[in-house]
């Protein structure tokens, strides 16, 4: 006999039912609830991501379609108007700190593979925005006839996990978030020109906070120390620098350090913005061209998971399926680096997708995903020799 549940199944044990349970009692999100429970809903809003449904109702008649494998899971297949009203109304916070306690036991692990030889964490900041039409969103203003929501990213180099979000309205200023992170000493932080504040930079600085930018062109400044640039790398200059403007000054009193990379690509000339003094001019320039990964995290999320069209329509439901789609992609970065098999994320999206309540092993599926599983065994059935009689 088959001893294995479903892989969908066994994923949902990734989140023990007696954690998920605090994490609803802390939120209060079962407050009021009657019959559809948040572990139902839950489920059937991971199985959106992982199944790729696109409505409610598909959501809904994809779970009652499998009925009868949905007993180990704990639910039954909601009701279209009882999912959307507990969209609606049930706290998103709960799917927040589910994703924080999943990243938590990632990270745990230790399975994230570091590109650097330098012990700082490094980590990506950036954000992406999320069209939505104004005449079924009315409460997501951007512009004068669109409609927008931003999600702010933070990226851990270590794995490129998404290490927190923040989930505001599109005219919220990168830089606003920016401010409110509180940092560990020692970090390493890289993002765009987007962040360039004198203030923020000299409070990480006094904070022993290191950042990788590039400069602003209308940057004002002085050269006050020239390094000497590593040979046959591209790097034209390594200069110590220090604002002349009376005002950045102020805000940010410390000497940075200004090093020009030359791109034979596209044949430019980068100018990146540093207080690290310690890394090599080139190690800098690889902190920044790993920056990337953050773009390639927003592609594939907007790619491989629902989160450019909602099934709710309040902020409410909003959050609580964009909350989902991280959670569903911190699961997929967690099984794409524990395999064995060299998976790319398309296909494990993909194949995942049509294995969803296959009963087989999880991991020796994902270590060998096209090697045919054994047998079930099926007792002989008794037979009738005529040829006795």
């Amino acid at each position: 006999m088959n001893k294995f549940c479903s892989i969908f199944s066994q994923l949902l044990q990734l989140f023990p039912r007696y954690e998920f349970q605090k994490l609803v009692k802390q939120t209060h999100a079962e407050r009021h609830a009657r019959g559809f429970t948040c572990w139902g809903q839950f489920v059937a809003m991971l199985f959106c991501q992982l199944g790729r449904a696109h409505s409610l109702r598909e959501i809904t008649e994809g779970l009652k379609s499998c009925e009868g494998k949905l007993k180990h899971l704990g639910i039954l297949a909601p009701h279209r108007s009882t999912l959307a009203y507990a969209n609606e109304h049930r706290s998103w916070q709960l799917y927040q700190e589910l994703f924080l306690l999943l990243l938590q036991r990632i990270q745990s692990q230790g399975i994230g593979q570091k590109k650097f030889r330098f012990k700082n964490k490094l980590v990506s900041l950036d954000s992406t925005i999320i069209d939505l039409s104004l005449s079924l969103f009315n409460w997501a203003h951007f512009r004068r006839t669109k409609g927008a929501i931003k999600i702010h990213l933070l990226l851990d180099h270590d794995g490129y996990l998404p290490n927190f979000a923040w989930i505001t309205e599109a005219k919220v200023a990168d830089i606003q978030i920016a401010r409110q992170i509180l940092f560990p000493p020692g970090t390493i932080v890289v993002d765009d020109r987007a962040y360039n504040d004198y203030r923020l930079f000299g409070r990480w600085t006094s904070q022993k906070v290191y950042f990788v930018t590039r400069l602003k062109e209308n940057a004002q400044y002085e050269v006050v120390g020239e390094g000497d640039p590593p040979q046959n790398r591209n790097i034209l200059k390594d200069q110590l620098i220090e604002f002349t403007d009376p005002v950045s000054r102020e805000k940010c009193p410390y000497p940075l350090r200004l090093i020009q990379v030359y791109d034979p690509d596209k044949n430019e000339v980068y100018f990146f913005l540093t207080n690290h003094m310690g890394l090599g001019a080139t190690t800098i320039a690889a902190i920044y061209k790993d920056r990337w990964q953050i773009e390639i995290f927003f592609k594939y999320l907007k790619q491989y998971l629902k989160i450019k069209t909602f099934v709710g329509t309040s902020p409410n439901a909003v959050k609580i399926q964009i909350w989902t789609a991280l959670i569903a992609m911190l699961m997929l970065r967690h099984l794409q680096l524990m395999a064995r098999f060299a998976w790319s994320l398309s296909n494990l999206v993909a194949l995942l997708r049509m294995n969803l309540f296959t009963h087989r092993d999880l991991w020796a599926w994902l270590n060998q995903p096209f090697d045919t599983p054994p047998a079930d065994y099926e007792p002989e059935q008794l037979t009738l020799n005529l040829g006795l009689i």
